[in-house]
């Protein structure tokens, strides 16, 4: 990973204050594929289907560190609840980069199809997008990011998983390094 910092001064904001949310994370899951055996998804009390709404998606994914700087997707204005649509099984996130060229912008959607892959029950299919006009290589960046064999090859590459986990670390164990 290039020392070059995309953007060396971005505008960072105060956060909300977070709902309760009534998803959580499965740490012990694998990043992109779940155990065939794992039934904890299915519908087992009868036909009844907890819906997710677009607050409990924001809050799983506006704690995600960026990976250039000590400051949350929702901190830099990344992300927020109106650029989430949730359908009855489908998700669709769109996030701002903080400038159009933005080298890091793969590496945050990745980071935030992690988050939601480990979070949101298995029948859910996610997809991630960058604002429309937003970043200069918009349909390259959008391709990577919601083609699966792509994310999965990404996902086989230890310094990247080590670096998307340091973006979905909890505040009190990010460390970051700006050279």
């Amino acid at each position: 990973m290039s020392s070059e910092l995309f953007n060396a001064n971005p505008t960072v904001f105060s956060s909300t204050k977070s709902t309760s949310s009534r998803i959580t994370e499965h740490s012990a899951q694998s990043l992109w594929l779940r155990d065939q055996n794992d039934n904890s998804d299915t519908e087992s009390e009868g036909n009844e289907v907890e819906e997710i709404d677009q607050d409990e998606i924001f809050d799983l994914i506006r704690t995600i560190y960026d990976p250039e700087h000590p400051n949350t997707l929702e901190e830099l204005r990344v992300v927020s609840a109106p650029q989430i649509t949730v359908g009855r099984n489908h998700i669709k996130v769109e996030f701002t980069p903080t400038v159009p060229h933005c080298g890091m912008s793969t590496l945050i959607g990745l980071s935030i199809r992690v988050r939601l892959l480990r979070s949101l029950p298995s029948r859910y299919k996610v997809d991630i997008y960058v604002k429309p006009g937003s970043h200069q290589s918009e349909l390259s960046v959008n391709k990577q990011l919601n083609d699966k064999e792509r994310v999965a090859a990404a996902l086989e590459n230890p310094p990247l998983v080590d670096t998307v986990e340091k973006c979905l670390a909890k505040p009190s164990s990010v460390a970051f390094q700006l050279v």
